[in-house]
């Protein structure tokens, strides 16, 4: 494998790095205030059940869009810190925030209030449908489950003869409501509701003395394939997979984003699958990457000559693709190309 993604190892894990824990909770009156412009460092963007979009940011807090107003809010509106790490909202959409800079919090909003939970440390490993999950700090080996009443704080359980300290990275939920937990350096977990199931093929470890990239992304295609931001895919329900001793079936996919067998977009940050069931990766500083299960078609984005880093991808209802950069805001892609948005 080549690791050309030096460049987003070092910056990323340099920041992420944090040991976090989480405070006592709080209440606060948020008011936000209307603003122009999003920041230019958006980690995150979520549509909730209304339409409004809400991005997270690095460095200023959450931002909410309802189609005509901007409105931030920030620790003075009572949010834990000005860094957002994700975004999730439950059946009754109540919206969810977490980050880990300073600490590690988990902050719910009602609508009108922000309330940063107190978790409980627990061995309470369930695998319910109406839980929320969430990253702990990085370098913690911990994850939180939220059942509507306590958040639990979870050590997740190592993957056999392996004794490396290990963070999560990612936490994604599959068509068959199993939880994934991708990490770093150890590969990717499965936990199904009563064991703990790992993948810790080198492409998804990668140990190394320069760091490793992690499981940063953690995708399932209209096969049922699953993809873990490396160039393999991973069968894990097809029938001949269930017959065999693994859990999962390891192949050979496109090779690079650009479907080069020797490529170096081999890596890629952020992932999603669209309404006609299309791939869409997100690499750092190559633009966006469109694989339609045959062909790959790539999607620059460029600014004053210039190739943007990209973060995150996220499809909204409409089947628009919005994509968080490091420096640049927010663009709005679809099959036409990728255009800046502007509140």
């Amino acid at each position: 494998m080549n690791f050309t993604f030096k460049l987003i190892t070092y910056p990323l894990i340099a920041l992420l790095i944090i040991s976090c824990r989480v405070q006592k909770s709080s209440d606060q009156n948020s008011a936000g205030r209307i603003v122009q412009y999003l920041d230019a460092n958006i980690m995150v963007v979520h549509q909730d059940r209304e339409g409004n979009y809400w991005f997270g940011s690095w460095d200023s807090g959450l931002y909410q869009y309802d189609g005509v107003t901007l409105t931030q809010y920030d620790t003075s509106d009572g949010l834990p810190s000005h860094r957002i790490d994700g975004i999730q909202e439950d059946d009754a959409g109540n919206i969810y925030i977490s980050t880990c800079h300073p600490r590690s919090y988990v902050c719910k909003y009602d609508g009108k209030t922000f309330m940063t939970l107190t978790a409980s440390p627990s061995h309470e490993w369930r695998l319910q449908a109406e839980d929320i999950w969430f990253r702990h700090a990085f370098g913690e080996e911990k994850v939180y489950r939220y059942d509507g009443s306590t958040l639990h704080e979870l050590r997740v359980p190592p993957p056999p003869h392996l004794s490396n300290p290990f963070e999560i990275y990612s936490i994604y939920r599959d068509s068959r409501g199993n939880i994934w937990f991708g990490t770093n350096p150890v590969g990717a977990c499965r936990y199904d509701g009563a064991s703990f199931d790992w993948i810790t093929e080198e492409d998804v470890t990668e140990f190394r003395d320069e760091g490793a990239n992690g499981v940063r992304s953690i995708v399932e295609d209209r096969k049922g394939d699953f993809w873990f931001n490396t160039e393999f895919r991973y069968s894990i329900y097809d029938s001949l997979t269930l017959q065999s001793e693994k859990f999962y079936t390891r192949h050979s996919s496109i090779g690079g984003l650009d479907g080069k067998t020797d490529s170096h977009l081999d890596e890629y940050l952020s992932a999603t699958r669209d309404d006609d069931d299309h791939l869409w990766f997100v690499s750092y500083l190559d633009g966006i990457w469109k694989y339609d299960g045959t062909k790959v078609k790539h999607y620059p984005i460029i600014e004053d000559s210039t190739s943007i880093s990209l973060f995150s991808i996220y499809k909204d209802s409409k089947g628009l693709l919005w994509v968080g950069t490091h420096d640049h805001g927010v663009y709005i892609c679809d099959d036409a190309g990728c255009k800046k948005f502007q509140p």
